[in-house]
């Protein structure tokens, strides 16, 4: 992701390029202040996020529309009928309930979905032990030592993708996993968002084991044990929490969560909805084949370069809590998945001049961002590669380099830039987004779906995500700059007189 994850991102890079020293001792983090706004922020988030997931899947839905189009009409909304008994406020709210679908609170989980749910994160751990994998040590601990990492994501997913294909290959679209998603979206969104809240709890009470001097490479994460509750319980006590599970052996919770299940579950919700929308049609657009191509192409992206995760903020700073949790588990999958969703319902008919516009948007975003990220590495891992031996750098009194020139020497997070031409690519297919389901006159007991003064009123949900990836990139690039002021000092400052830019050159 990398950046998509969670709500900080999967694979980006600190500010710059670093090459560390070999066989010396990680520097060690300092503690620091409070992020995210301390524990009010934090609690905000924590309480406020599943809420908003909720609304993107309750007001764009499809039973009456997206919006719900009572939204749009707050005035009769209000106004029972003469012959009700009923307040403006219980009136709207009845109707409310209706136009978007709302099973009541018994309704938001079921078994079967907890039962599926459970099910794909069984059969994600079970692949990541008996497939092939590719054992990499992560980068030197504070305490000292290095953790080992089992690699065979991509293998895992390729395995899913060939059950999943030929299930569809036999049932076609009516294939149950897409029929069991479809019935059950809001469920598995529920089912999810519990396993986050009980994942956040049990590695913060867990962390509570690790001890100074420790001897299972166990440590707390620099700016993750504030002492304040809600605040360690968001952003993670513990560094690399891992458990032992029965038959399955060691589990790293965070580098797995990080690309297993969440990851590879939104290109499973994308294939759901494309499967609803040829239920649906009888055949598949353009704007969702660009959709979900060009999604499931950036995570069996990320899913290749499994390894890059372990020189990522996330992993090397941020401790596992509820962000990175829900991050992974809830936001990723259904939050991204949101214009797919949207297109199994709308289906939209782009045309060959919006195709190649929006591909040439999504190539574009995606050289910048692989080619930068690929810079990146190979300076880590080999100053002396031919690739990137002639790039300029400043040596830091801690004896990193911080590239002046390529990539890094045009923007401090060029990277970033990429990340966020490729959301672009995945609103675009959307384009004025907004529908409503009406009866049909010919067809009785079928549904039309109709944009007559709908266009446009559903683009802050499709098009979310580009807004809330720059914000969290702005942010994230903010981390990463306080983060390398901290460790470098009157050398970052040299750096950045040298390297102006942040995010994009000529601007910011």
């Amino acid at each position: 992701m990398a950046d998509r994850t969670t709500l900080t991102s999967l694979f980006t890079s600190t500010a710059a390029t670093m090459a560390p020293k070999k066989n010396t001792p990680a520097a060690k983090e300092e503690a620091h202040g409070y992020e995210f706004g301390g524990p009010i922020g934090a609690a905000l988030i924590s309480f406020g996020l599943p809420i908003g997931c909720y609304a993107f899947a309750f007001l764009c839905n499809d039973v009456t529309g997206c919006p719900a189009p009572s939204l749009l009409s707050p005035s009769k909304l209000f106004t029972p009928p003469a012959f009700s008994m009923q307040s403006g406020w219980e009136h709207a709210l009845d109707t409310l309930k209706k136009d978007v679908g709302w099973p009541g609170l018994a309704g938001l989980v079921n078994t079967q979905a907890v039962v599926g749910t459970f099910a794909w994160y069984g059969l994600s751990l079970l692949l990541n032990v008996i497939l092939p994998a590719q054992e990499v040590d992560g980068v030197e601990l504070t305490t000292g030592g290095r953790l080992k990492y089992r690699f065979n994501a991509f293998l895992s997913a390729v395995t899913i993708m060939v059950i999943l294909a030929a299930g569809t290959w036999v049932r076609g679209p009516e294939f149950s996993v897409w029929t069991f998603v479809d019935r059950n979206y809001i469920q598995i969104l529920t089912t999810n968002i519990l396993i986050a809240y009980a994942l956040a709890t049990f590695v913060y009470v867990k962390s509570f084991g690790v001890k100074k001097g420790n001897k299972d490479k166990r440590e707390l994460a620099a700016g993750g044990h504030s002492g304040n509750l809600i605040y360690d319980w968001f952003i993670g006590r513990e560094l690399n929490p891992r458990v032992t599970l029965p038959f399955l052996g060691e589990i790293d919770i965070k580098s797995w969560m990080e690309l297993r299940p969440g990851m590879l579950g939104w290109v499973l919700l994308d294939l759901a909805f494309m499967a609803k929308q040829y239920r649906s049609y009888g055949y598949v657009t353009d704007s969702m084949l660009m959709v979900t191509i060009s999604q499931a192409i950036y995570v069996f992206d990320a899913l290749w370069m499994e390894p890059a995760i372990l020189t990522t903020i996330d992993i090397t700073t941020d401790g596992f809590g509820f962000m990175l949790a829900f991050g992974d588990l809830v936001w990723v999958p259904f939050i991204y998945s949101l214009q797919a969703r949207y297109l199994s319902v709308h289906p939209i008919v782009l045309g060959p001049l919006y195709v190649v516009g929006i591909l040439g948007v999504q190539l574009l975003g995606y050289y910048i961002f692989r080619a930068s990220n690929n810079e990146k590495n190979r300076f880590r891992t080999n100053p002396d590669d031919p690739k990137v031996a002639h790039l300029k750098y400043i040596e830091t009194a801690s004896g990193s380099k911080l590239l002046t020139s390529g990539w890094w020497g045009t923007a401090r997070h060029i990277n970033y830039l990429g990340d966020w031409l490729m959301s672009w690519a995945y609103c675009l297919p959307t384009l004025a987004a907004g529908y409503k389901l009406v009866p049909s006159i010919l067809h009785p007991g079928t549904r039309l779906v109709s944009t007559d003064g709908m266009a446009g009123w559903a683009t802050p949900i499709t098009y979310f995500y580009m807004l809330y990836f720059a914000i969290l990139l702005i942010h994230r690039e903010m981390r990463d700059e306080e983060k390398c002021r901290r460790k470098y000092g009157a050398d970052w400052e040299k750096y950045c007189q040298q390297v102006r830019y942040r995010i994009l050159p000529g601007i910011y």
